[in-house]
């Protein structure tokens, strides 16, 4: 389907406008099933809050779809795929799963888009490098990339409009791009408009202070169509090289990243540990409220989008210099926190509140 000016308007606000009704109706759902997320030490939310917001999302989705994508082996895999998350999520949000059986599933809806609908990632460009991927290494790359990527994203959904909001920021950047290198025939850009109209809708009712979540059945949905986007735009020239999304994600990629050192620090499992040392928690921890924290991650995630669309532009020089200052910067700020492990100033505020404590008895 080739996307005009006009299509790009109708696209986004038709599934706005559907996910916009729909996400009422999901959030009272959720309460008559009990696909409620209770408050716990990990927890933001002070009341149990209704999930399953992603089901509003998949069902824009799916009218997006109807109405304007092209029906093919790819999409159809892409929609096989989606309906086994969905089907997961659900479960979950309604009686958490252990980790290994979401894993499963993961791996087995990536299976179906990698070896039914020919979805595979056989070479790379980074940096003017070029890399080549035979049977069955291109497989295996495929599939850990798109179950890392859902993982990275489901991880970022601790913040009111966290995992929403990246998301809509990567599918904005991801159709700017397509228009900049005139690929707005793929289905990635088409896939690309369909979910920013659905996400924006939901995100109208998770913005902080939050009515709904998104519950697992929206942030691993989420995870998927960003990581089949990102190989679908690959193949269609939209990327030019692989170092475009990763840099889009570059906020969700680099606290995954610190999550599994420190975890692995603490002796614990890397993957399955929750804990309250993500980016948003440590803003918080700076007495930052839900929003500011929300709209700084934001700024930062937009910046870094900011500049994928000037490497697609081809200053790719100058891009990837700015892109190396900013993420030093990034990382010194982060650092300074308690992300991977506690600091001596935390140690001796704590030895000072154990001091004042001794002496007022």
């Amino acid at each position: 389907m080739f996307v005009n000016g006009h299509d790009v308007f109708v696209i986004v606000f038709v599934t706005f406008l559907c996910s916009l009704i729909v996400t009422p109706i999901v959030e009272k759902i959720a309460r008559h099933v009990k696909a409620l997320d209770y408050p716990n030490e990990r927890r933001l939310n002070k009341v149990p809050m209704p999930t399953l917001g992603g089901l509003a999302i998949f069902f824009s989705f799916m009218l997006g779809y109807m109405l304007y994508a092209r029906s093919s082996i790819q999409m159809l895999s892409i929609l096989m795929g989606s309906f086994l998350l969905i089907f997961m999520g659900i479960i979950d949000d309604i009686n958490p799963l252990k980790a290994k059986y979401q894993l499963l599933v993961q791996i087995l809806a990536t299976a179906i888009v990698v070896f039914y609908g020919h979805i595979s990632l056989d070479y790379v460009s980074i940096l003017g490098m070029n890399f080549t991927f035979t049977a069955p290494w291109n497989y295996i790359i495929t599939l850990v990339l798109i179950v890392s990527i859902i993982n990275a994203i489901n991880l970022s959904d601790g913040l009111d409009g966290l995992c929403s909001g990246i998301s809509s920021i990567y599918f904005l950047t991801i159709s700017i791009i397509a228009f900049i290198m005139n690929a707005q025939q793929g289905l990635d850009t088409t896939l690309a408009l369909i979910m920013l109209g659905s996400i924006l809708g939901f995100l109208v009712y998770n913005f902080p202070p939050a009515r709904v979540y998104l519950g697992d059945t929206g942030s691993n949905f989420l995870g998927f169509i960003i990581a089949v986007t990102t190989l679908l735009g690959y193949k269609t020239a939209t990327f030019t090289s692989l170092i475009i999304p990763l840099i889009i994600l570059a906020t969700p990629i680099i606290d995954v990243v610190f999550s599994i050192i420190r975890r692995i620090l603490k002796k614990q499992n890397p993957f399955s540990t929750p804990d309250k040392g993500h980016i948003h928690h440590q803003l918080l921890k700076m007495q930052f409220s839900t929003r500011t924290s929300l709209l700084i991650i934001y700024a930062i995630d937009i910046l870094f989008a900011g500049l994928s669309i000037f490497y697609a532009l081809g200053d790719t020089y100058y891009v990837i210099f700015i892109y190396v200052g900013l993420m030093i910067i990034f990382l010194f700020i982060v650092l300074k926190t308690d992300i991977l492990f506690k600091h001596n100033n935390e140690k001796k505020k704590n030895k000072k509140e154990t001091k004042k404590g001794k002496k007022k008895k």
